[in-house]
């Protein structure tokens, strides 16, 4: 099977705006192919973590991600990483692993604006919000994508 890393929330502080409600990852459900397995990546702060939806079937790696080294080794023997503007985007893209990274409407600097590529990152894709706080498009694009990957 494929596996498929998912990280939809980091630390609030720095920008809300660009977590993503994990009940909003419930399109994901059903649509990954036969020989997609989906794994959570996502740290459980007690200040960010909500559980995704049940329907996901997530293999949740949280217990064993208990600093960047575990973290990366988790995300190499990952085939692709979905992941928010977050360190573990980052991560995912400077170890040249398959990145689709989900973007609010008024990114970062670092991901420049009207781009679905990375100038840092030549394996990631861009996400982005086409209207401020509405993960409702990103996502469905996403999980369209998501029901192709695995073919």
């Amino acid at each position: 099977k494929k596996r498929v890393g998912i990280i939809w929330a980091g630390n609030a502080k720095p920008d809300a705006k660009r977590n993503i409600p994990a009940r909003l990852l419930q399109p994901l459900a059903g649509l990954a192919p036969a020989n997609v397995q989906l794994f959570s990546l996502q740290k459980h702060d007690a200040a960010t973590y909500t559980a995704p939806p049940p329907q996901l079937n997530l293999i949740d790696l949280a217990p064993q991600l208990t600093d960047f080294l575990e973290t990366a080794a988790a995300m190499s023997a990952m085939d692709l990483i979905i992941t928010i503007d977050t360190a573990t985007a980052h991560l995912a893209g400077g170890l040249g692993r398959p990145t689709w990274t989900l973007l609010p409407f008024s990114p970062d600097w670092r991901w420049q604006l009207d781009r679905e590529d990375s100038q840092w990152y030549p394996t990631m894709r861009l996400f982005r919000q086409s209207k401020e706080n509405d993960w409702t498009e990103v996502i469905a694009r996403v999980a369209k994508e998501l029901a192709n990957f695995g073919k």
